[in-house]
């Protein structure tokens, strides 16, 4: 893209071009005037302070001349300046009023700063309506992942005050779910909403990675069990890693939570590893394999990989962006790739 000259330099290249256009009709045309009126004209020469008529009408020819080219030169000017000036004051209004998708408009005769000014506040809009359009997807999507909880809680309640339910401890296990269900979609939700703020705070210590985890594999192994999964742990021993155990707990436990409710059965594979400087960690299941254009969207908040799939499966939607937003905030990243098996690897690594 060609750059446009600064403002200030235009202006500038202006005013002088129309001052050495004046200086040279001025006094140019005076010699050139003078010539002609001496060879054929000497009786129209004025001998005293008072010009003749003929000196009089040069010298009205040559201030509307030099009038001319300053009102030519002052339009010119004016209109590179202030047609995108008014596109955005224009457009101001209309955001201002609610209207987001107003946009300035510029052309190609717009100078250096007035053009990026257009270009500043285009962007700056797009961003707002984008924020909205977020705003207004988040909004619906955290009351559609409320209603169902809350629901069923407020159902199971009401029958246990009208006595329609027996109180049973099997009836408050259910109730008991659906509350550190809650429990961790809030949690969910204030992890991400720390990260977008650039809030979320790390308390990075030196410790044993592979202990730290090993505590949430055996906490896990029951209930993966129940579900048919083999877990298959390769964790590095001895291997001191500088990072926020709690928060790689965290991150494991909603890899092995997403495989609990979308893999399918089979072996469950967890892997710790150093290489390169990085530190890896892998969560690889047997299937359903993932579609390669679907896995770059499946770190973003309230998506699954398969559309098609019912609410059955459970899960907010959110536990992958929490593992994203744990591995950038460690200044690492967060993928899904496929396995050789027909599965999923589901990887963080970040630095040591």
């Amino acid at each position: 893209m060609k750059r446009m000259p600064g403002l200030r330099r235009q202006i500038i290249q202006s005013l002088a071009v129309m001052a050495l256009g004046i200086i040279f009709i001025a006094v140019f045309g005076s010699y050139v005037f003078y010539a002609i009126a001496t060879a054929y004209l000497p009786e129209s020469i004025s001998n005293s302070w008072m010009p003749s008529r003929v000196e009089l009408a040069w010298i009205v020819c040559t201030t509307i001349a030099a009038l001319g080219m300053a009102v030519f030169v002052a339009i010119r000017l004016s209109r590179r300046l202030l047609t995108p000036l008014n596109s955005v004051a224009h457009s101001l209004r209309e955001v201002a009023q609610g209207k987001l998708t107003a946009r300035a408009r510029t052309d190609e005769r717009a100078m250096g700063e007035t053009a990026q000014l257009v270009r500043d506040f285009n962007a700056m809009a797009e961003r707002l309506q984008s924020v909205t359009r977020e705003r207004e997807f988040w909004n619906a999507a955290i009351a559609h992942e409320l209603r169902t909880p809350v629901t069923i809680l407020r159902g199971r309640l009401q029958g246990l005050s009208e006595g329609v339910f027996t109180p049973s401890s099997e009836l408050f296990d259910g109730l008991l779910r659906q509350v550190e269900g809650l429990n961790r979609l809030i949690e969910d939700l204030r992890v991400l909403s720390l990260n977008d703020s650039g809030h979320l705070e790390l308390h990075r210590v030196e410790v044993d990675l592979a202990q730290e985890l090993g505590s949430v594999l055996q906490a896990f192994a029951a209930p993966l069990a129940a579900k048919g999964f083999h877990l298959h742990s390769e964790l590095a021993a001895n291997l001191k890693v500088k990072c926020d155990p709690v928060r790689m707990r965290q991150a494991l436990m909603a890899l092995l939570e997403n495989a609990q409710q979308h893999a399918e059965p089979g072996s469950l594979r967890i892997r710790l590893y150093q290489a390169d400087d990085y530190c890896h960690l892998v969560v690889e299941d047997d299937g359903p394999g993932i579609d390669r254009a679907l896995a770059s969207d499946l770190f973003e908040a309230f998506h699954r990989g398969d559309p098609s799939r019912s609410r059955k499966s459970g899960g907010s939607g959110l536990g992958l962006t929490v593992v994203k937003a744990i591995a950038e905030a460690h200044g690492g990243q967060a993928i899904c790739q496929p396995t050789g098996r027909g599965g999923s690897a589901f990887v963080i690594t970040w630095p040591l």
